[in-house]
């Protein structure tokens, strides 16, 4: 596969009034970047997800997100839900234990070893991530609203190959 020419950074930067003889310094421009729209558009769905899920069920997106994990791989440990979800490890295990006090999930130690553990849900979690997903379904349905299923497949194209891109920049 051959490489693209790199972008110029001009596509993404503008003034504080948009003008090009504005004197100010350039900045990143927050309509035209899209690092900006994607960190933004990830930090209000968090914002609203949490929002919703809180009052509807009790539980913020971190917790659904591990909710999601551990159905999707039962018996993952937190380097392995923290790599597949891009979420810190800390994070990660702050949220799983939480489900833990709250019934949710259950851990057990790895070969003995205490600091090596494997989370699954109990039955109250299965039975709350199966009451969770349908509202899931809908909020992601209301927000892909106006889509095609062809714009659809190829958003989460470009939003994959955009997280490989993530992998391999540093």
């Amino acid at each position: 596969m051959s490489k693209t020419p790199p972008l110029s950074d001009e596509m993404f930067l503008v003034t504080a009034d948009g003008s090009p003889d504005d004197p100010a310094a350039p900045t990143l421009s927050l309509r035209n970047s899209p690092v900006v729209l994607v960190t933004f558009a990830g930090n209000r769905l968090t914002r609203e997800a949490t929002r919703a899920y809180q009052a509807e069920f009790g539980i913020g997106v971190m917790d659904w997100r591990m909710l999601v994990m551990m159905t999707r791989s039962p018996g993952c440990s937190v380097a392995q839900a923290a790599r597949l979800t891009g979420i810190d490890k800390a994070a990660v295990s702050r949220s799983l234990h939480r489900l833990e006090s709250n019934g949710l999930a259950q851990s057990q130690a790895s070969g003995g070893d205490e600091r090596r553990k494997s989370w699954r849900l109990t039955p109250q979690g299965q039975n709350l991530h199966s009451q969770i997903l349908p509202r899931a379904l809908e909020r992601q349905n209301a927000l892909l609203q106006g889509f095609s299923e062809d714009e659809i497949t190829q958003f989460t194209a470009y939003l994959q190959r955009f997280l490989g891109n993530i992998e391999t920049s540093d």
